[in-house]
C-alpha cells in the first residue's frame, strides 16, 4: 500500500498543470457567475492529461512553455505565411540587390531564448571561468526575433568574376568602402565597394593560392603570401609588384606590424615565423614553432603577435618594435586527441565578458575557443569559453562581431560547408546560433566586416564575394 501511494504521489507530480492550479484557485469576483466558474473549474479538472505530456515533451527538448504557448497560439495561415527561403543567384560582377523589404529579411533567424537561459547566460558572463557547449550549423533558434544588433536587410552588392575559390578577403584599415580577396589561383582582387560598387584592380603573379594578405596602415600597399613560396609586396594605385621575397616553404600567414610598418611578420609551412624588412626584404628574425604556422594576428600596441599552428596550438610571442626580434612567451595546447590546424586567430583590445583583452581562435576541425588575454604576463592566455561546431574540410574562417551588443554576450560569425554564414553567442552553453545569412551556393570560406561595422563580406568555393548590409538599429538611427 506504500509502494502503491508513493507511485500516485509521483504521477499527479508528473502530470501536475501549473495552469490547472491557476484556473481553480483563481478568486471569484462579486460581479462574475457562479455556474459559469463552476463548469469551468470542472472542465478544467476534468481535461485530457495529453496536453500536459505535451508541453513535458516540449520542456524535455529544451523549447520551453514560451514556445509551447506561441505554437499553439499559431494562426491557422501560419505556415503559408511564412516567407520562404530565398534562393541567390548572383549575376554581373559589382551588380546592386536591392534590399529586401522588412517582411522578409534574408535572415530569418531568430534569437529568443527562454528567461530561464538568459539568466543562465547572464550568471554565466558574470563568473564563469570557462564552459563548453556542442552544436552543429544548423543548430537554428526557435523562431521569434533576431538579435538586432546583426540583423541585415540584405545584400549590398556582389563580385562574382573569380574563376576560382576566395581563400580570404579583407577590408583596408579605417576605411569602409575598400575590400580586397584573394583567390586559390593565384590572384588578388581590389575592389571599391562605395554607392558604385566596381573591381578598381586585379594584381597577378602569384602561380598557387593566396592564403593570406594584410593591408599596410595607409592603405597604399598590400603584403600577399602564397602557397608558391613567396611573399610579394603590391602597390595598390598602380597595380604592380614591387618586391617579391623567396621562401623555402609555402608561406601562409603574414601580417604588417601596426606601428612600425617597415616590419612584415610571416609564418609559414617550415615551422617559422620570419619579421622580414619592408624596404630591403631582408630577414630581420626568425623564430621556431612545433608545426606549420597557419594563422596570426598582431595586439594594438603591436608588441604582441598570436599565432596558431598546424597542430592546433595557439601561441603568445613578445617582439620589440625597434628590433623586430620575436621571443615566444606561452603556448595553450589543444585538448582534443585529433589535432586540427589553427584556420583564424584573431585579437580584440576590449571585452566585457572578460574584462580586457581577449583572442578568437578557430580550427579546421570546428572548435572555436575564446580567451582572455594578460598583457602584463606577456599575452598569458586563459580560456574563457569554446563552442564545437561541425569539422570542415575548408579552412573555413571566423570572426568577432562588432562591439553593437556588449550587454548580452559575445558575438562572432563563421562561415559554414552548407553555404550559410552562422552567427553564433559564445556565452549560451545552448541555442547559440542567434542569426544566419543565406545566399551563397558553395561552402562560405572568407569573412571580414569593414571599419564602419554596417558591411559585412564573405566569399565562397565556387568564387562568390557577397557583401551585405547590416539594419542600423534604434541606437544608431537616435545618434
Amino acid at each position: 500500500m506504500a509502494q502503491q501511494s508513493h507511485e500516485d504521489e509521483k504521477k499527479k507530480k508528473i502530470y501536475t498543470d501549473p495552469e490547472l492550479f491557476c484556473c481553480v484557485f483563481q478568486p471569484v469576483t462579486a460581479d462574475a457567475d457562479a455556474q459559469y466558474i463552476g463548469i469551468r473549474r470542472l472542465l478544467l479538472h476534468r481535461k485530457a492529461v495529453a496536453g500536459v505530456l505535451r508541453r513535458i515533451d516540449w520542456r524535455s527538448n529544451e523549447k520551453g512553455y514560451v514556445a509551447y504557448r506561441n505554437y499553439i497560439s499559431r494562426p491557422r495561415d501560419w505556415e503559408s505565411s511564412q516567407a520562404p527561403s530565398l534562393q541567390v543567384t548572383p549575376g554581373n560582377s559589382g551588380r546592386w540587390i536591392f534590399p529586401a523589404s522588412p517582411l522578409s529579411h534574408w535572415s530569418e533567424v531568430d534569437s529568443l531564448s527562454s528567461a530561464r537561459d538568459l539568466q543562465r547566460a547572464n550568471q554565466l558572463s558574470g563568473h564563469r571561468t570557462s564552459f563548453g557547449s556542442s552544436v552543429s550549423d544548423k543548430d537554428h533558434p526557435r523562431q521569434r526575433d533576431v538579435e538586432p544588433a546583426y540583423s541585415f536587410v540584405g545584400m549590398h552588392c556582389v563580385f562574382d568574376q573569380s574563376k576560382a575559390s576566395v581563400t580570404v578577403l579583407k577590408f583596408g584599415h579605417m576605411r569602409s568602402d575598400l575590400l580586397a580577396y584573394g583567390a586559390s589561383d593565384g590572384t588578388l582582387t581590389v575592389c571599391t565597394v562605395s554607392e558604385e560598387p566596381s573591381v578598381l584592380k586585379q594584381l597577378h603573379g602569384h602561380s598557387k593560392d593566396v592564403t593570406d594578405f594584410d593591408f599596410s596602415s595607409s592603405n597604399q600597399y598590400i603584403a600577399s603570401s602564397s602557397l608558391d613560396k613567396t611573399v610579394r609586396v603590391w602597390e595598390i594605385a598602380k597595380g604592380i609588384c614591387i618586391r617579391v621575397i623567396y621562401g623555402v616553404s609555402s608561406q601562409l600567414c603574414i601580417r604588417f606590424h601596426p606601428v612600425n610598418n617597415n616590419f612584415l611578420s610571416v609564418g609559414n609551412a617550415n615551422k617559422e615565423i620570419n619579421v622580414f624588412n619592408f624596404s630591403t626584404g631582408r630577414i630581420i628574425h626568425t623564430t621556431v614553432f612545433d608545426s606549420e604556422v597557419t594563422s596570426m594576428d598582431h595586439d594594438h600596441t603591436g608588441n604582441m603577435i598570436f599565432c596558431g599552428d598546424g597542430q592546433g596550438c595557439v601561441y603568445s610571442v613578445t617582439m620589440n618594435s625597434r628590433s623586430g626580434v620575436l621571443s615566444r612567451s606561452h603556448r595553450h595546447r589543444s585538448s582534443t586527441w585529433h589535432k586540427s590546424p589553427v584556420t583564424t586567430v584573431q585579437y580584440r583590445s576590449f571585452s566585457l565578458l572578460a574584462g580586457g583583452p581577449v583572442l578568437l581562435a578557430c580550427a579546421q576541425d570546428g572548435n572555436l575557443s575564446f580567451f582572455s588575454v594578460a598583457l602584463e604576463v606577456k599575452g598569458y592566455l586563459t580560456l574563457r569559453c569554446s563552442l564545437k561546431l561541425a569539422p570542415r574540410i575548408h579552412n573555413i574562417q571566423a570572426s568577432f562581431c562588432p562591439l553593437l551588443s556588449l550587454e548580452k554576450g559575445e558575438f562572432i560569425v563563421a562561415g559554414s560547408e552548407d553555404s550559410n554564414v552562422y552567427f553564433y553567442d559564445l556565452t549560451r552553453p545552448k541555442h547559440t546560433c542567434v542569426n544566419k545569412l543565406q545566399g551563397h551556393r558553395f561552402p562560405v570560406i572568407g569573412i571580414a566586416w569593414n571599419y564602419g561595422q554596417n558591411l559585412l563580406a564573405s566569399s565562397d568555393f565556387f568564387g562568390t564575394v557577397i557583401v551585405w548590409k547590416r539594419a542600423r538599429t534604434d541606437l544608431e538611427n537616435n545618434i
